[in-house]
């Protein structure tokens, strides 16, 4: 007879679980692919897929109020009918008769640790690779419906009058790249075709322009060129998050933070500005050391010598040098002659000012020679005037990589080592990006840890927030059927409260990760103790 009752109620309460679910996920479903059809713009095709793959995201909060509903719903009603008293009266007491409440709880506490700690994750990857793929479509999709596209963290912004998805073209081009506050450059362009490289951290534009105008700083000259050659680097188009990881991926990026590529890209950021100042320091010894003061660069089939009278960095930009004064400059052409490698000289450069800047990602960086209206003169005696000359492509010297190891700059970034690689005097800009980099590393690990914790609390949270609802709906048997559901919501909003608190308070370094971890687990035992005061009082009752 128990199974014969344990049955009906687990049906009745299944059923009730089942309809509401639905429901909600239909509700819930669409509110969750508004934020990429908003700012990407994605099509009919992409909203069905990415429903589907945000729907274990959906599930994960889904789960646990739809059995809080259905328990408290049902238990409410059979108390209500005196069913459960009938049953008392029977002999069969009341924690037998809450076993399948018990049941579905401890089912859906399973569902939702398995759904945040392995399946999300999963389908969350799914929807970012959906979201890559199409990034043309959504590219070309918002150009044509507002005129211009940003590539999410790069810092650009994209207009075009018309765009031709199929000839991946683009018609009317203006590309303004903005730095802090201000534009850094603006460039113009007949046409543009764009070209996308996926990664498996980020995605890279291309964008091949023609006929182009550039336009830098206010207080810089602009220029002309047949065609220019940009690329942007973005990263995840959802955000490369730590909510959104499995446990593997979690405890890896513990043991090896700098893989993790958000800390990576500040990282590299690191070692290009240091990179840069050890170039300042190379250049402006050799230039004081040597007689001629020339300073040597070079590439696969070039190479460059170049003096100045002064070399400072550019406080306003980073990884920029400002060659200040008599600017000379020698450009050779590297050619394989009788078996040996032989220079021919091409032309002489002069100039009063030139910028050496560091472009491209670390490890791959190269070296840009940039001279502002110089003279030119060839070996064959032409010579004449330019608005800008700019020599791209040059390596790193050997003398600035000399000082340190990339294996241990992306291992670890130690400040004591890299005022001692500059002697002592390590910019501002660069103190900056150290300490933004030892903090991303500390609040990443601390986000780690509270969202641990905060995964199994929700996910074992389930068991004592739907007993709660069995109790109250017990207790509240007089009155209206969803006064139990509401009155149990709030010890689930306490458990949800102290569950975002405690994160918070985790990745705060002045108050440490355990009272943050300890107010994470306060809501859980928040609940314990009042499902132990709910069942006292029924347990009393006669």
């Amino acid at each position: 007879m128990v199974f014969t009752i344990h049955r009906y109620i687990f049906r009745e309460v299944f059923k009730v679980f089942i309809l509401t679910v639905v429901a909600l996920t239909l509700i819930l479903s669409l509110g969750s692919v508004l934020r990429p059809v908003e700012e990407y713009g994605v099509g009919p095709r992409q909203v069905m897929h990415l429903m589907i793959y945000f729907l274990p995201v959906t599930l994960t909060f889904i789960l646990p109020m739809s059995a809080l509903f259905a328990t408290s719903l049902v238990y409410g009603r059979l108390a209500g009918d005196n069913e459960l008293n009938a049953c008392r009266a029977s002999g069969i007491s009341l924690l037998t008769l809450i076993y399948p409440g018990a049941i579905l709880s401890i089912i859906v506490a399973i569902a939702s640790l398995l759904l945040s700690f392995h399946v999300m994750p999963a389908f969350f990857k799914r929807a970012e690779s959906a979201l890559k793929s199409d990034a043309k479509q959504i590219l070309f999709r918002n150009i044509e419906r507002t005129g211009y596209y940003e590539p999410p963290g790069t810092g650009s912004r994209i207009y075009a009058e018309r765009a031709v998805e199929e000839s991946d073209s683009l018609f009317g081009v203006v590309i303004a790249e903005v730095e802090g506050s201000g534009i850094k450059r603006i460039v113009t362009a007949r046409r543009a075709r764009v070209h996308f490289t996926e990664h498996e951290n980020f995605n890279e534009v291309h964008i091949k322009a023609y006929d182009t105008y550039q336009i830098g700083r206010v207080d810089e000259i602009g220029f002309s060129a047949r065609s220019v050659l940009l690329s942007k680097q973005f990263p995840s188009l959802l955000g490369d998050d730590i909510k959104f990881k499995k446990i593997g991926e979690m405890k890896r990026i513990s043991q090896e933070p700098i893989r993790f590529y958000p800390i990576e890209k500040n990282a590299q950021d690191v070692f290009a500005q240091l990179t840069t100042e050890l170039l300042y320091q190379d250049i402006k010894g050799q230039m004081s050391s040597e007689a001629e003061g020339f300073y040597v660069l070079h590439s696969g089939d070039r190479l460059l010598e170049l003096s100045a009278g002064q070399c400072y960095p550019d406080k306003s930009e980073g990884q920029t040098l400002e060659l200040q004064g008599d600017v000379r400059v020698r450009e050779f052409d590297l050619a394989i002659e009788g078996g040996s490698r032989q220079r021919r000289l091409l032309r002489r450069l002069h100039s009063d000012s030139a910028i050496v800047r560091l472009e491209g990602q670390s490890p791959m960086l190269t070296v840009t020679v940039e001279l502002r209206n110089p003279s030119w003169q060839r070996v064959d005696g032409g010579e004449g005037l330019a608005q800008r000359v700019i020599v791209r492509g040059l390596l790193v010297p050997d003398t600035v990589l000399q000082h340190f190891r990339e294996a241990d700059m992306l291992s670890e970034v130690e400040r004591s080592e890299v005022e001692t690689e500059l002697n002592g005097e390590v910019s501002g800009r660069l103190n900056r990006l150290m300490s933004r980099l030892d903090k991303e590393i500390h609040d990443t690990i601390a986000e780690i840890k509270a969202e641990i914790h905060t995964r199994l609390v929700f996910g074992i949270g389930c068991i004592p927030m739907i007993l709660i609802g069995i109790g109250l709906g017990i207790i509240k048997k007089g009155g209206h059927p969803l006064s139990a559901f509401g009155t149990s919501c709030v010890p689930a909003v306490v458990l949800v409260v102290c569950m975002l608190m405690g994160k918070n308070l985790t990745k705060n370094p002045a108050a440490g990760e355990l009272p943050g971890i300890t107010l994470i687990w306060a809501g859980f035992g928040i609940l314990t103790v009042l499902v132990f005061l709910i069942y006292h009082k029924l347990l009393r009752v006669r």
